[in-house]
Order: C-alpha cells, then structure tokens, then sequence
C-alpha cells in the first residue's frame, strides 16, 4: 500500500546531528576496518571522482586517482553493529551560490544508512552529519525495530533533491532531506523484498526499485509532491525462485530485516542505460534480464553462464553499450550489446582478485564501481579534437553500433574493494585484437565452450584489465596495538651508542594474524606483516625498529595443551624470526608480553604458569623462570628529561644522569631497568633486572598497608617513581617507591583493564597524568598530581564514537604546547587518534585530531574540497582560460607545511591568463586579484593533478564551451558540461535552419502539400536504404552521454529508428498498438499498415485497426476527406487512449496537429521523433520550444531544456532561464560562448560566399555579438554589470576566507 504522510523526522533531527558532539563529525586522523557482508557491498562514486564505500559502522571517503584516503565518517552508535549498509553521493549543487548555508548548496553531500534503519545526510568536505532521518522516530516505535536501510537513491524534485530510501524488506520512503527533513510518502510492497533502488540518468524525478521475487516499481515525483506510480513484473528463473523460497525457509534473521541481511548471498539489481530511455538492466543470481519499461516486457534474458559465480551486480558503460557484471567468485564479466537488439553476448572475463597460487582462500571482492566521472572528460576532449577536424560538418549521428571501430582506444576506470580492506584501481583498455578470429575470453578456463562459439562473431576489439593502483587499510579486526616509548637506553638498529628516537608509528595486531604498521603521521599503513596464522594476541615493540608478538592454538591430539608461537618482526628488513621453538605443546597458553623500554628484555606471562623472563639479543634467551603468582607486571616507562635535553640531541652521558637519578638506587647504573608487580594475595614488589640478574629493588614502602581488601590488582602503570594500579572494583592506588608516599580514590565504575601514563617533556605541570580503560570499553583521563583527580577527571569523550578495546599514549610529543594524543583500537575495528588539550586550568579537552595532515606523498587535486569563494574562483580561472604554465610548480615553488599560513610574494600575473579576441565582460581586473588569491593552492600543486593539467593545455584555446566544459566537469556537474559541449551544434543547428535558403524550400514544400505526402514512403523507404550507408560515412562526433542532450532530427530519428526491431518479438494487442505507433512516428507507414492488416478477425480491435490501414494506406489529400478525417481523429482521441487519432492525422499529412495531440497526452519523445521525421524549419522549432518548456517546468532539468532553447531558436527565453535561476557568471558565459560560436558562422558565411569587404571593425569586435534580435541592447548590458558585482563579491569573500586544503 501507498501511504503520504509529512511527520518531521525528529522533533531536532537538525540539531541532534550536530549536537552530538564529536559524535556527528568525523576525524582526519581515523583508519576504518575492512568491510564485510554485513556492509551489503554499498560502494558509490560521486560525480566529483570521490569513492565512499561502507566499512563496518563507518564511511570511508577515498581519492580513487591519487589511491589515498580522504577522511572516515563514523556513524556513531551505542551498539557494535551498526553496519553502514548503503552510501549515495547526492548531485552537485548550484556552484554558483555564495551563500553555503543552506543543505542544498553544499558541494559532498553524502547519506549513508545503517543497520539500525537510520540515515545520516554527511557534509563529506565539513566532515560533520547535516541532519538524522529516522523512520522508527517517525513512526514512534523501538529503535532499530523497524529495519535496517537496504539501499538510497536521490531523486529530482521542484523543491530540491529529496532522498529515497529502502527500509526493512519492503517499505520504500521518499525523505526531504535538506531545510526540514522529514518523509513525505511511504510505499509498503509486502510481501515482497525491495533490494535496490536506481534514478534515471533521463529523468531525475524517476526511480525504480526491483524485489527479490521480480516486482519492478516504477515512481515518478510530480510537482505538486505527488507520486505517480507503475507495478510491473519480471520473471525470474526456476532456479532463482526454489532458491529464494528454500532460504526464506532458511532464514536466521529476525522478521523485519532487510533483504541485504536476511539473504546476504541473493541479491536482485538494478542499472538504467545511459543510452536509451525506458530501458533497465536487471541481475538477479542466475540471469541477466533487459527490460523496456514503455512495453512492460523483457526484451532478452540471458542465463548466466557456466563456471561463473552468481549475479552481483551490474553496471552500464555511460559511453559504450557495454555491461559490466560481477559475480560472486570475484570475476568481472562484460557484456556487449549485439546490433539491431537488445540481447547482450559475453566477450571478455577478468579477475578482479588475482590468484597467488596458496592453499589459502584469496578474500572475496564485495563491490566494484566504474568511473563514471572519467567519461565527461573523455566526451570533452573527443568533442574537441572531432570539431576541429570537422568544422564544416554539421549533421552529426548519435551511433554507438554501427561503427565497429567506437570502442578502440576507449579506457575505462573500475575500482573494487575486498574483504580485507584494500581498495583496487583498475585500468579497461580496449584495443584492436592481435588474431582478429579469437575471441578475448580472458583464460580459458573462464568461459565455455557455447560462449566462445557466440563471442568469436564479434571480436572486433580485445579488452586488457591492468591494476593502476591499491590503497592498503586495514585488513582485518584489530585485537591489539603497541605503541613504541624507547628509553634512552635503547639504540638504534644500525648499532652505535645514538640512542633510538620515538617514531611516529603505532603497531596493530590483527585477527587474521597481520601486524599493521601505522604510520599517524601520514594516517596510512605504511607496512603490512603476515606473521601468525591465527588472531595476534599480544604485542609489543623492542626499542623503535623491532616487533614481537604471539599467538596460540589448541592442539589437536589427546594430550591436549596449547601450541604458543612467538615471533620477532624487523621492520627494516621485513623478516620474521620465531623464537622459543617447542616440539610439544604446552599445558598453559600464553597470557601476555611485557617488554621494557629499551627493548633489551622481555617478559613472558602465561596463565597458572611461571613468568619468564628473557634477554632480547641478536639469539634471544632465556634468563630466569619467576614462579610467583603474578596478576600484572609492567615495566618503567622513561622518566621525565631534564632542562636542556631534547628529542634531537641526546648524549650517552645524559642518559646515564638521568637513569641513575630516576633510578633511586645508590649502585645502580645505565643498564639496570625494573618492572612492578602485584600478586594474587595483593602483595606488591618492584624488581629491577641487570645483566642476567634479577634482584628485589628494596623500595620504601608506603606507611600504611597496600593489600587489596575488596579485589585483585587488575592493571598497573610504572614510570620512576610512581606506580599507579587499578582492581577490579574501580579503585585506582598510586605509590612513590622513594618516598613511600601514597593515597587512593575510587573511580565508582567497573574493573579496571589499563592504565596508561602520558608521556611528558620538560615544562609539563603534570607528570601523573594517566588514562584508564574500563571493562565496559569505556575510558576516563585522570591527573594524579590534581588535589581531587575524580573531580577534574574527563570522562570518555563522544569523538570516539565507539567502545574502546584498547588504547595507548602517542610517544612523539616534544614540546609541552603541543597536545596529546591517545591512540585507540575501536570495537568497531577501527583505530583513532584522539587529541587531548591541555587548558591553563590544568583540565583536559578531548577532540577529534583534525588538523591539516603534515605529510601526503602526493597532495589531492579536488578544488572542490577549497573553501566555498575558493572553488568558485578555481571556477572562474578555468572559464576564463589560463595558461597551463601557471598549475607547473617546482620544489622551489612549494613552501613547506605552511603552505597556507606564510603569506606569499606576487608578481605581475595578468601574463598568465590567455590573449582572447573576446569582447570584455563583468570586471577585468579580477582575474588578477582571483589569481592572487589561488597563489598557494598552486603552489601546493593542489589544483589539477598531472592528466587533467594535460587535457586542460590541449582544450584551452579550442573554445569558449570547452573550457565552460571542463570547469563544470571538474565540479562534478556533468548535465553542465553536456549542456556547453553541445552548445556549438545547437545555435549552429538554429542558424543553419534559419538561413533565406531554408526558408525558401519550406515556403516551396508548404504550396506543394500534394507532391510531398505522395512522395512520403518514397522518402522513408529511400532513407531506410540509405540509412546504413549514411551513418557510417557521418561523423560519430555526439556519443554516449551526449545523446541525452540530442536535438536533431538526425539523431532523434536514428534513437527512434535503432528501438524498431527490439520489439519484432513481442506478441499482444498492447504491444501491436505501440508498435504501430512507432512506425507511424518514424514515418514508415508501409510496415505500419503491414502490422494493422495482420490483427486476426475475431480479435476485438480488427475494425478499429483496419479503419486505420485503410485511411493510411489512402491518404487522400482532399479537403473534404481531410475534414471527415479530422472529425473521426477527434472523436477516438477522445474516447480512445489508444492516440489512434494522431495515425490518421499524419495519413492526411497534418504533422504539426498530431505533435500538438502528442504532447498534450504526455508523449513527449514520440512528439519529438515524429517531429524529427516529417518538420521543418519553424514548425519544428516550436515543437523544440514547447518540449524544452516541458523539460524546464516538468522535469526540472535546466541544461537540458536549455539546449532545446538553443536549437529552436529561443535564445531569450534561454537567457531568461539563467538569469531566473541566479546563474549571473553562467550567464555571462553563455553570452561569451554564443558570440564566439556566431562570430566563427559569420566568418566561414563570408569565406563561402567571398565577401572581401565585410570586415569587422575593432568597436564591433568589442561588442558582444548575440544570434537574436529578440534581446535588447540594455539586457546585454544588464548580464555584464550583474556579472561584475558577483565578480566582485567573490573577491571579497575569498579575501575574507582563510586558504585550506585537505
């Protein structure tokens, strides 16, 4: 059932997503855990080129092209299963507002929904949550209770984007999510189960959602808020229905689950074409089904073939018709389409998880996306290079089948993400074959033999996959992490007395025996080691450069007992060295390791068992057993420098000062290191190890008893003189061993698991600053030299947004401004680094570490992330056009970490922007001043990378509109980009149509209305022979993308014409109907007249039909029977949806009548195609007009309807459209774009007709020169002046905005 309803999502869902502290935003410094199943494969690229994709409970936002990671939304959650199960980027905004408050004008808007049915709308570039939508709020029931959210999908509205959403198993929702969020309609298709929902590239209002079963639910959202909807029906295979039924049987899940989770290894998908309307590609896990939505059928089902893993996905090529399709068992399969139908054959098979040849399984591919952002920039520069050889040429042909050669040379982009955290980056070449008789099947083992027999007919062209790049993250569940804080006692690795510094680097041990190695500088993994075969259990660094770790097993025979593996991990040379190999396994596993400071010695814990205590040399061994009963032990953590010591300079000398102060012992020396314990009986005793001597430290001991009454010492911290320890009922004990004072206080919170002692340096008021983990994950910060340290403590902060499993101080800090850092291993398996301020009272701030990153091996070229001015000044740079040398930056140019904070030294930089013969608009001198502005960012190189400098410098001086193109390119706003790329061919088209000669032959064709409609069929079936011919010798300049935005009546007859034999195959009254119907359409009355005659006479609509051949056949020119005709025409349209009257309206050659009728009825393309075929000139235009009215005030889409302004001649109401829609710079750009494109007719009009003495003089080459004579002087000069007050307010926002970049 279909309900409408407009409760608000929350009565604060605005203020709840900000006001959850940290908890709504996201940190810089975070790396994410790998994705699993429960992520449901949610993968989306934006239109700007940014990859988000869902890994566990949080977003991971990548860089595809420079393979880095750009920043980890995490949706906060109490609970730890809060999958994030779908992403959407949203469209781009209007780039050209400078008011950035509002949630529409936002440049990354992404939503993401989880497992717990809630939608967090993120601003990707802010990193913080805009606004919550939670449809068990809005239905006023449990949390969590009304299921998880299965898939997003944003749709076109008058008011805005709104968002739809796929709740539960079958509940699909239509939210606003922008200035009041809220759900305004709400869709219940049970039983059914809803898997995915999809917009359509030709029309953003409409959407389309598929179920399990074959139920297709086609959504349109009207102006007015309203709905319209259409139920279709699929059928699926045998094999996929017992399937599904014997899993329902199956199913663990609870009741309300979503699809994605009740069925993780089904799943039905769902991709429209780029290239042709109304047509869906639909997967489920045996077959590959094309569906025509405007016949309700499937044109083509296609088995899935054998040896191939299951349907997963499927996605179309945006340029080429072309099928990408992966399957369950990581193969990337593709798909061409065959001529002339819509059936698809099998012609290429990659892997997208290369095999290494091990016993092991390689870990599975859970989603793939193609680059759909690379291929705008493709069309750009193909439409450059086709224009400037074709000129002359302006009849153009949307072909994507009959050139053989289309796909030769093509490059597609594909990125795949695996269950073990990395990321691929994939490179499709297409290219001609070697042996043009094989087929490229990829291995053979890959593919049949049926499939090699169908593809080998069409080996025209050979696909090569190679991987450009792979981002490491983290690669499984994080179970520990080692922090390293060497003493002055250890040395560097390359032997020597240089003690080791700290280094930025944080070890993680993983569950499937990887140990991480995480560089928190650069927020990357800087090192992966396959150590263990089972889950790293402990772990712990030896001084700066070594790693040991264990892991352990039950064994298997009847004795029982436990098989421990210790290895030695050197970073340097990446080699791995087990030690304390034993043949038998042992009674007791291993409990934990202690490793001291230096790195020198290494305790052993094992559970009921004797502590051992090891020498860590080159062969380490063993130097005594500690038979006590031992609950912790934890080594001296360095002590504080002393004035004049510094993390650069450290000497032998001050080592030995300071470790024989520290120490307190009279006769000890720099080689003694200690260790606190505590025992079972709540005994504690320090004992210090020297040499291969372990002696009792003889500390003071505190006045009065330190024996736990009420439970077991659980953790300690131990740094001279101070020993802290934490029990298991929430008391923290700290301890002078020189002095034996001591004191304690109760936290009132559960067992305590770590203490841990922030690193200090010279000038810290503090030096008993600790941080606590609890065995509720959850952590606190306490200063021990506060007079009440429970009073001052800080709770766990909202930043981290999950349980806590584990955490350590960060060890680089070196001066006491500086904050300090705790690092995290999250439940959710993430790792964090969290920065705790220190204010002038002595109390301590946590917060997300957010600052500018200090290393990147490559900076991110996405002007989009620049401050709002700043990217609208990037904007306008690269409209205006600026010489490539300007993005050149050498090491001299660049200035360091402070990039954005030293105030430059300019120069004169008018030279750089390019000599244009282009009459001056809005301000010239603010191009200057915007340059001054960008002068850092190009200096950090942070603009356009390499590739898209180089298509930049060859498209520079090709034209206004490619340069036009490129800008909105770059901005993600591809309808833009195809608007000003077809620019050139509309106002052409419109000046060509409107010539003294065209006009003449529509003035001669209208007094012979006799001659032309006898000649009718002649003129089809003449056009159909020389159809194939035609389309070969024409240019193939607008492909792809550019036929959503076709105007001409070449290639609005050659889409219509292309439809004609899909539909051969299809029986029914309803589909004879619409076939008649578009053969009328497209003219061919002899085929119409041909399907008319074969209805059966006992069928119920033979008279109907053969009145119809009839009067076709005739088409009698008589006025007479033009009205009889008429009056009948009327009379069915009226009682007859059928729009049988507009056949007979085109019988008697009344074509501007039966557009009219067409139009009215909704039939908007079938309007447009039978314009195409039979109008001319004027009468053509105003059928261009009135669609273009439609497609602005209907479907919502200004570029679109912009170009069919164009074409038809309407330039002021094109003009008006911009400047209605506060579009001042677009505006002036398109005055610029049309002058160019009119002064170059003018010119090769001149050449053609040699007038020597038509020259321009210089106060018309200032003038702008506008095809209309509808647009007055004053509105020319209107669109400037507007345009020079939005120039200057740009500049004055980008002065007043500090320089930023990621």
């Amino acid at each position: 059932m279909a309900s409408s309803a407009a409760p608000p999502a929350s009565p604060s869902s605005r203020s709840h997503g900000n006001a959850a502290g940290a908890g709504g935003s996201a940190t810089a410094m975070m790396l994410p855990g790998p994705p699993g199943r429960g992520n449901g494969g949610c993968i989306d690229l934006s239109p700007t080129g940014l990859l988000a994709h869902g890994a566990g409970s949080s977003v991971v936002v990548t860089d595809p092209r420079s393979m880095q990671l750009l920043c980890v939304l995490p949706m906060p959650s109490a609970a730890l299963a809060s999958f994030v199960t779908a992403v959407r980027w949203a469209p781009p905004a209007a780039p050209s507002s400078l008011a950035g408050d509002d949630d529409d004008c936002r440049p990354l808007r992404l939503a993401a929904g989880d497992r717990h049915g809630r939608i967090a709308v993120w601003d990707a570039r802010a990193r913080a949550v805009l606004c919550w939508l939670n449809l068990d709020e809005v239905r006023s029931v449990a949390p969590g209770s009304g299921g998880g959210v299965q898939d997003l999908c944003w749709v076109h509205h008058a008011a805005g984007w709104l968002l739809a959403s796929i709740h539960g198993p079958s509940l699909l929702c239509v939210w606003e999510a922008s200035n009041n969020p809220r759900v305004l309609w709400m869709f219940d298709a049970a039983p059914e189960y809803l898997s995915s929902v999809r917009c359509d590239p030709f029309d953003a209002r409409h959407l389309c959602a598929i179920g399990l079963r074959g139920f297709l639910l086609s959504a349109i959202v009207r102006h007015d808020s309203d709905i319209s909807l259409q139920e279709h029906r699929i059928t699926c295979s045998a094999g996929d229905v017992t399937e599904l039924q014997r899993l329902e049987k199956e199913m663990a899940a609870p009741a309300p689950a979503p699809a994605l989770a009740a069925f993780p290894l089904f799943a039905a998908r769902l991709c429209f074409s780029p290239l042709w309307r109304q047509i869906l590609f639909v997967t489920f896990p045996r077959e590959l089904i094309v569906f025509d939505l405007s016949y309700s059928t499937a044109l083509s089902v296609t088995p899935l073939p054998r040896g191939f893993g299951k349907f997963s996905d499927v996605m179309a090529d945006p340029d080429l018709d072309l099928l990408y399709c992966t399957h369950t068992d990581g193969k990337l399969s593709i798909w061409r389409r065959k001529e002339g139908e819509q059936v698809h054959l099998l012609c290429a098979v990659e892997e997208l998880m290369p095999s290494i040849g091990t016993f092991v399984p390689p870990p599975a591919v859970l989603a793939a996306t193609i680059w759909q952002s690379e291929s705008i920039f493709r069309n750009i520069d193909k439409q450059c290079q086709d224009l400037a050889q074709t000129q002359s040429s302006y009849s153009f042909v949307t072909d994507t089948n009959s050139d053989q050669n289309v796909c030769q040379g093509t490059l597609t982009y594909l990125t795949s993400i695996s269950e073990d955290g990395k990321i691929w980056s994939w490179l499709l070449t297409f290219d001609k074959p070697a042996h043009p008789k094989k087929a490229n099947l990829g291995r053979p083992s890959h593919s049949n033999a049926a499939s090699a027999t169908t593809c080998s007919n069409r080996s025209d062209f050979t696909i090569k996959i190679n991987l450009m790049g792979q981002l490491h993250l983290l690669s499984s569940t994080v179970t520990t992490l080692a922090v390293p804080s060497p003493s002055l006692l250890a040395t560097v690795a390359r032997g020597g007395n240089n003690p080791a510094p700290a280094v930025p680097l944080v070890a993680l041990g993983t569950q499937n025996g990887t140990i991480e190695v995480v560089d928190v500088v650069a927020n990357a993994v800087s090192v992966s080691f396959s150590v263990h075969s089972s889950t790293v259990r402990g772990l712990r660094w030896l001084g700066n450069s070594r790693l040991v770790s264990f892991s352990y097993n039950q064994a298997n025979d009847k004795t029982g007992g436990y098989n421990n593996k210790l290895v030695i991990t050197c970073l340097r040379s990446g080699l791995n060295r087990a030690f304390r190999v034993l043949q038998k396994p042992e009674r007791a596993p291993i409990r934990a390791l202690r490793a001291s400071s230096s790195g020198r010695y290494l305790l052993i814990l094992f559970r009921d068992a004797p502590v051992e205590v090891w020498a860590m040399t080159k062969n380490p061994m063993m130097l005594r057993s500690l038979a006590l009963p031992f609950t912790v032990l934890e080594w001296t953590l360095p002590a504080a420098p002393r004035p004049g010591q510094n993390a650069s300079s450290k000497q032998s000398s001050t080592s030995k000062e300071r470790s024989s102060e520290a120490s307190g012992a009279e006769n000890s020396d720099e080689t003694c290191e200690s260790f606190a314990f505590a025992l079972v009986n709540g005994a504690l005793g320090v004992f210090e190890v020297h040499g291969r001597r372990i002696r009792d430290f003889r500390p003071k001991w505190p006045s009065s008893s330190f024996a736990s009454s009420d439970g077991l010492v659980t953790a300690m911290a131990y740094r001279l003189p101070h020993v802290v320890m934490g029990d298991r009922s929430g008391n923290i004990r700290w301890w002078d061993v020189t002095t034996g004072l001591s004191s304690s206080f109760s936290t009132h919170r559960e067992g305590i698991r770590r203490i841990k002692f922030s690193p200090v340096v010279h000038g810290d008021r503090s030096r008993g600053r600790i941080a606590v983990l609890f065995y509720d994950n959850t952590f606190s910060i306490f200063d021990l030299d506060s007079p009440d340290p429970l009073a001052n403590a800080l709770l766990q902060p909202q930043s981290p947004g999950t349980l806590v499993l584990e955490l350590d101080w960060l060890s680089t800090r070196t001066k006491k401004d500086e904050p300090l850092v705790l690092c995290i291993a999250g439940a959710d398996s993430s790792f964090r680094l969290i920065e705790v301020n220190i204010d002038a009272k002595g109390s301590s701030v946590a917060k997300p570490v957010a600052m500018k990153e200090r290393f990147r091996p490559m900076p991110f070229c996405l002007p989009v992330l620049f401050p709002t001015a700043h990217a609208l000044a990037v904007r306008m740079i690269l409209q205006l056009g600026v010489k490539p040398s300007w993005f050149e930056c050498n090491n001299g140019d660049k200035l360091g970490r402070d990039s954005f904070k030293v105030a430059p030294a300019f120069g004169d930089l008018r030279s750089y922007m390019i000599e244009t013969t282009l009459p001056p608009i809005g301000d010239t001198v603010v191009a200057e001043l915007l340059l001054k502005v960008l002068e850092p960012y190009r200096k950090e190189g942070c603009i356009l990378d390499d590739g898209r400098a180089r298509l930049y410098s060859a498209i520079v001086n090709k034209g206004t509109y490619a340069r036009f193109a490129f800008a909105a390119a770059i901005f993600g706003d591809v309808q833009e980009a195809l608007f000003w790329l077809q620019l050139p061919q509309a106002l052409r088209h419109f000046l060509d149509k409107s010539t003294t000669r065209s006009r003449e032959k529509i003035s001669q064709s209208n007094l012979h209305p006799d001659p032309e409609q006898g000649s009718t069929l002649n003129r089809i079936s003449s056009r159909e022979r020389s159809a194939s011919g035609k389309l070969i010798k024409n240019a193939v300049v607008n492909y792809g993308q550019l036929s959503s935005m076709a105007f001409k009546q070449e290639q609005l007859w050659f889409n219509a014409n292309e439809r004609i034999p899909w539909h051969d195959k299809l029986d029914g009254e309803e589909a004879l109907q619409k076939r008649v119907h578009e053969l009328v359409s497209l003219g061919n009355l002899e085929a119409a007249v041909s399907l008319l005659l074969s209805t059966p006479p006992e069928g119920s609509n033979f008279y109907p039909n053969a009145l119809r051949a009839v009067v076709l056949s005739s088409a009698v020119s008589q006025s007479l029977h033009e009205l009889a005709v008429k009056v009948v025409a009327a009379n069915m349209v009226r009682t007859d949806k059928s729009l049988s009257g507009t056949h007979l309206l085109c019988a008697v050659g009344r074509y501007q009548e039966a557009c009219s009728q067409l139009q009215d009825a909704g039939c908007w393309n079938d309007a447009a195609t039978l314009a195409a075929s039979h109008l001319h000139g004027s009468d053509y235009a105003r059928v261009l007009q009135r669609w273009a009215d439609y497609v602005l005030r209907g479907e919502q889409n200004m570029w679109r309807a912009l170009i069919l302004y164009v074409a038809a001649g309407a330039l002021p109401e094109a003009l008006d459209t911009l400047r209605k829609n506060q579009r001042p710079d677009t505006a002036a750009m398109f005055l610029l774009a049309c002058h160019e494109v009119y002064s170059q007719i003018a010119v090769e009009s001149e050449h053609t007709e040699d007038t020597s003495g038509s020259e321009l003089t210089p106060e018309q080459t200032d003038k702008l020169r506008f095809p209309s004579k509808n647009v007055a002087e004053e509105d020319l000069i209107a669109v400037s002046e507007v345009f020079g007050q939005y120039q200057q307010k740009l500049v004055h926002l980008c002065m007043d905005t500090e320089p930023n970049a990621d």
